[in-house]
């Protein structure tokens, strides 16, 4: 697998990336917002959409054991269907080459035997190994892929034992925005560390002492999330919004809801946008409560709440996107992830260059 990373000038930006993405003419609606609590979901609708039943989800992967995620080094003794003389049939992987030292921090081995290609979006997380770790990047898997080495992060410090062979993907296990935003734009070990560090106090300070003392008993963020009185709280803000939000896809249906812009205390914080409703609606359990999980901790300098901003303002958030840098990381016929930098803001653009797709399969753009 070769991957091709260009780094483009700001004065060629405008040519390579004039047609890459405009949100008036991908025809990208705001519509009016949905609260509750400090967080705020402006739905996005398209003017046209994709279709996406091809690809696999990192849950749905896992969950029909059809995806493996393990420790670098650990891949010896999986098996893939291997088509010959009309007959499918098994035969080993060969073992991707163990490093030196073994299991690695910020790499694990990915195997897709599916017959699907595989999306994997930054921020996933998955639970086992000798630590919990988030997806670093965007990135599309092929079907039948053989073994790939996935970039990471850790998102349990204070762990390097062997929890379990392989790894699971605990339900909603999606980063919040400000975890997510440090192994995409920073790609700093030490920041998701941190962020971690900050989110996970933030949330042992929102619940009673005794379930304080249980987040605290473990580095992990997954288990701190998953905390029940966590759950009971993020539930209270997501809820109402995951209810009003489906009654919404019902009612416009046919407008095409594909994403979300986010707001948290008046400020308008992130962006995730899909190539059809399907992928969203599969996402957006995970993604909701990862937004109330930001919404449960407090910024360096809060900000006063006086009400959701202005729908105009989320729509000019959707369609500002002038850069002074563009970078390009290319598997040549699998995807294209394109990250551009502005002033106040990271945007990222995954496309799938498969068979019959040439189309952007997930957007997502961060405020700094």
């Amino acid at each position: 697998m070769r991957l091709a990373s260009i780094a483009v000038s700001a004065l060629s930006l405008l040519a390579c990336f004039a047609g890459e993405f405009n949100g008036t003419q991908a025809g990208y609606k705001v519509l009016p917002p949905i609260t509750a609590d400090n967080l705020t979901i402006f739905p996005v609708t398209a003017s046209k959409t994709s279709d996406t039943s091809q690809f696999l989800t990192l849950d749905e992967g896992i969950r029909s054991r059809q995806v493996t995620v393990t420790e670098m080094g650990q891949t010896t003794g999986l098996v893939r269907p291997r088509f010959n003389d009309g007959v499918w049939r098994e035969r080993p992987f060969p073992p991707l080459p163990p490093p030196q030292s073994g299991a690695r921090v910020n790499q694990l081995a990915l195997v897709n035997t599916s017959d699907q290609p595989l999306l994997l979006l930054a921020g996933e997380i998955v639970t086992g190994g000798k630590q919990d770790r988030v997806v670093g990047r965007d990135r599309i898997i092929p079907a039948h892929s053989e073994p790939i080495a996935l970039d990471v992060f850790c998102v349990e410090p204070h762990r390097w034992t062997g929890a379990s062979a392989q790894f699971g993907a605990p339900a909603f296990s999606m980063a919040q925005p400000s975890v997510r935003s440090k192994a995409m734009a920073d790609r700093n070990q030490q920041e998701v560390w941190n962020e971690v560090a900050k989110s996970r106090a933030a949330l042992a300070g929102s619940v009673p002492a005794l379930q304080a003392r249980e987040i605290e008993s473990s580095s992990s963020y997954a288990a701190a999330v998953q905390n029940t009185e966590v759950k009971r709280q993020l539930d209270s803000i997501a809820a109402p919004i995951e209810r009003s939000y489906q009654k919404l896809l019902e009612q416009l249906r046919v407008q095409n809801a594909v994403g979300a812009v986010v707001a948290v205390n008046g400020e308008m914080i992130w962006l995730d946008v899909f190539a059809s409703p399907v992928l969203l609606q599969k996402y957006w359990p995970k993604l909701v409560r990862s937004y109330a999980a930001e919404a449960l901790v407090p910024h360096v300098s809060p900000l006063i709440f006086i009400g959701p901003p202005a729908q105009e303002r989320a729509q000019k958030f959707l369609e500002r996107l002038y850069a002074n840098h563009e970078n390009v990381e290319t598997e040549p016929g699998v995807y294209r992830n394109t990250e551009i930098q502005g002033d106040d803001f990271d945007a990222f653009f995954l496309t799938s260059l498969l068979p019959n797709t040439g189309f952007q399969i997930h957007i997502a753009k961060m405020k700094h």
